[in-house]
């Protein structure tokens, strides 16, 4: 294959100049593995971003994305409408826990949090408590690149370069404590306590009846997989439920099967007012996104009082058509594999895998939940962190895993076998004993 011209993409998320110099390309993918331009075999250990759960190239989608770009390419969802994203939400609804049953399409996680938010305001406002317009997210979190959910991202690296955010935003401060769980199997078991800030310091702040949402990820991934300690979730809820505060799950990185079930929310026996998803409904094979929203919810916009369009929002591509046909196909494949179940039979292979790299050089941490996992490493000095410096590595040795800060992640297909976690974390441990 010839090199392509790399002059004029601007990368997203990239060091675009050292991209550049040393491009990584990928020509193709199957199953588990990419192949490279240069025809080099390397495994996925990440599902490419948090989002390839049913592995790469599956039939169910190929045929469903093929079969219906030959039917109908495109139809709007404004004041018209095509059959499948209404059987795609009847599909989502049986998935999600119950009393979640209205589900309202976007293109992204990012697009999925704006619309939650924006859902959030005009419920409080049909309700009588238009002031309820303030945000609660946590520290070294992420929810998605637009500027609502940059404003309630955690990261000071996404934010700092942009001086204009949403004004009524804060932050719970985040749940990792290594002096208390370092080296956790699951759920660590002290922290749950962390949520009482909410109630004694963020609420008194504020006003509770100046609060819209808390927003959470029930496992924080871009910041560093960070596992919540037992009983921290279902705090959260308690705390919202006294105080009318709606609870938003974000669930785009653990949504469809990384924590074995459906849903984040039914693992932890934690039920939000609204999930957000996007990433593993798809299988990353056509981009979507969605929130879904308690039934309560929705009745409360569509009550009679409130004539003509009920929520003045969407997106020209919400409910497209080969989205929502690369989604059927994803859910096939799910159903027909029991991908969600298998997660619970190869889970602690996995956690056994990821606990293998502790006592290696420089490794501070490392922690799992299911088919999520991370390992930490000391900072050093400069501006290449270890976990960068190990990712390349990786590559180089052909497995991919995703540097997060002081940490490499570890985010598998579905469809991982016992074979491919011990590439994975056998390539970690030998590049870790090379790194200083």
């Amino acid at each position: 294959m010839n090199s392509p011209d790399f002059e004029h993409y601007w990368m997203p998320f990239t060091a675009n100049r050292s991209f550049k110099e040393s491009p990584r390309l990928v020509v193709s993918a199957k199953d588990m593995y990419y192949t490279t331009a240069e025809g080099k075999q390397v495994l996925d250990g990440f599902a490419t971003l948090w989002c390839v759960n049913a592995g790469h190239c599956r039939p169910k989608i190929i045929e469903r994305i093929t079969r219906q770009i030959a039917h109908l390419d495109f139809a709007s969802s404004f004041s018209l409408g095509h059959p499948l994203p209404f059987e795609l939400a009847r599909r989502i609804a049986q998935l999600a826990p119950e009393g979640l049953d209205r589900i309202f399409f976007t293109n992204s996680g990012s697009e999925a949090v704006d619309t939650a938010l924006k859902i959030a305001m005009a419920f409080h406002r049909h309700r009588g408590e238009g002031t309820r317009q303030c945000f609660i997210s946590r520290e070294r979190a992420f929810h998605g690149a637009n500027v609502a959910g940059t404003s309630l991202g955690g990261l000071p690296v996404n934010r700092h370069p942009f001086s204009v955010m949403l004004p009524r935003v804060d932050h719970l401060r985040h749940t990792q404590n290594l002096a208390r769980s370092a080296f956790s199997r699951g759920l660590p078991a002290e922290g749950a306590d962390l949520a009482a800030e909410l109630e004694n310091r963020i609420i008194p702040l504020h006003g509770s009846g100046n609060i819209a949402a808390v927003i959470v990820e029930p496992v924080a991934g871009v910041g560093g997989v960070l596992i919540p300690p037992e009983g921290y979730l279902k705090r959260l809820r308690e705390i919202c439920d006294r105080h009318g505060i709606l609870l938003i799950f974000d669930e785009v990185i653990t949504g469809f099967g990384r924590l074995g079930k459906p849903f984040a929310s039914q693992y932890f026996g934690v039920t939000p007012d609204l999930i957000t998803f996007a990433k593993g409904i798809t299988s990353g094979a056509v981009p979507m996104g969605g929130v879904i929203v308690k039934r309560g919810i929705y009745d409360t916009f569509m009550q009679p009082a409130n004539k003509g369009v009920e929520f003045p929002h969407g997106y020209t591509y919400s409910g497209h058509p080969l989205a929502c046909a690369a989604a059927l196909g994803a859910l096939d494949t799910y159903e027909e594999e029991n991908l969600f179940e298998r997660v619970n039979g190869i889970a602690q292979y996995f956690e056994d895998g990821v606990h293998s790299l502790r006592g290696l050089p420089n490794v501070i941490d490392t922690r799992n939940l299911q088919l999520l996992g991370a390992v930490e490493f000391a900072r050093r000095p400069g501006t290449i962190t270890r976990s960068a410096e190990v990712s390349r590595k990786c590559w180089e040795r052909g497995v991919y895993v995703r540097a997060l800060g002081d940490a490499i992640g570890f985010c598998p297909p579905l469809i991982i076998e016992k074979k491919h976690i011990d590439q994975m974390f056998g390539t970690v441990a030998d590049v870790l004993r090379t790194v200083s």
